[in-house]
């Protein structure tokens, strides 16, 4: 179980490791959102990604005897950039099952932070978390799931905890906290720092179009899958379904969800860059996408958005920056 307590110690386990990331504003995003927008640009943390922040508390939270035998993950892409600079700080070794069509940028960059990358058929439908489970067994090492995993969801919540202490120190402490969401480790683990830190700032998670299970399944009341695997340019946040952890928190605390094109959330990009300085992959992106495109489901003077993701092909870049010609 994640509780306010386990983020406060995984913070205290981060401290030193992790980046602080800042609050950024830009009076041109500000003009187009049509309220205050104050972005989390976690693309700056390690590895380019908020994973980091999960992957070293997990690592961290284990048992040194059971740390050195190693670590495995399944993920796309961050979730295993985390997991493979985490290990390789802790000098422990680390296995990650990654798809086939994961973007070839993040599968070097695992391989180069350390990692045996071992790959699977996620379009022909094979399980990652059949892989991982019979790589677990087989090696000997210990499994860390990317978001479904108490002390990952405790390392993501110290996102929130910063947000909390940095929106008030700008005088917001009142709106939307926009989370890009896919399994939702992120979404629920900021959300149960900002019930403690920050009780009238709402958690709301943001996903592709076509690919929204937790908008669905918060509507639904009950956990809904996606009709396929992957298919959006959002790679980093394309899962199964939310998670059997993450959910009923989600459920309890946060606001509706969101969904944006792909073209929006290339735009996002383009704007990210233009106005902030920073990189963004579409997946990391979504936030801000809705932030600045969806302003008709957002209430407030203001809205703080996390950014992150910051592994981004060229060319996708390329076209992200041809969205505002």
């Amino acid at each position: 179980m994640t509780d306010i307590a386990a983020i406060t110690a995984a913070a205290e386990r981060l401290k030193g490791h992790a980046r602080r990331t800042p609050l950024l504003e830009s009076p041109f995003l500000n003009e187009l959102a049509g309220r205050r927008v104050l972005v989390k640009p976690e693309c700056l943390q390690h590895t380019g990604s908020f994973k980091f922040r999960g992957a070293w508390s997990a690592l961290s939270a284990l048992d040194p005897k059971v740390r050195a035998k190693g670590v495995l993950a399944y993920s796309s892409g961050n979730h295993a950039q985390g997991i493979a600079y985490a290990a390789a700080r802790h000098g422990v070794p680390s296995v990650i099952v990654m798809p086939e069509d994961a973007p070839a940028l993040k599968l070097a960059n695992t391989r180069a932070l350390g990692a045996e990358v071992v790959t699977y058929d996620r379009v022909g439908g094979e399980s990652r978390e059949a892989v991982g489970q019979a790589l677990s067994k087989e090696r000997g090492v210990t499994l860390i799931k990317p978001y479904d995993e108490p002390m990952v969801i405790a390392g993501q919540g110290t996102t929130g905890l910063e947000i909390a202490v940095q929106a008030a120190e700008l005088g917001v402490t009142t709106g939307d906290v926009l989370v890009c969401c896919g399994g939702g480790g992120l979404t629920a683990g900021v959300a149960l720092a900002l019930e403690a830190h920050a009780p009238q700032m709402r958690a709301r998670p943001v996903e592709p179009v076509g690919f929204d299970d937790t908008k669905r399944s918060l509507i639904a009341g009950e956990i809904l899958s996606n009709d396929r695997p992957s298919g959006s340019i959002c790679d980093a946040i394309v899962t199964p379904a939310p998670g059997l952890l993450t959910f009923p928190i989600q459920q309890r605390l946060c606001g509706p969800g969101i969904a944006v094109t792909d073209n929006n959330a290339l735009r996002a990009m383009a704007q990210a860059f233009l106005r902030l300085k920073i990189v963004a992959e579409p997946g990391g992106a979504v936030a801000l996408a809705a932030a600045l495109y969806h302003t008709d489901d957002i209430q407030g003077d203001a809205v703080v958005a996390v950014v992150s993701g910051g592994n981004v092909d060229p060319a996708q870049f390329s076209e992200a920056l041809a969205t505002l010609e």
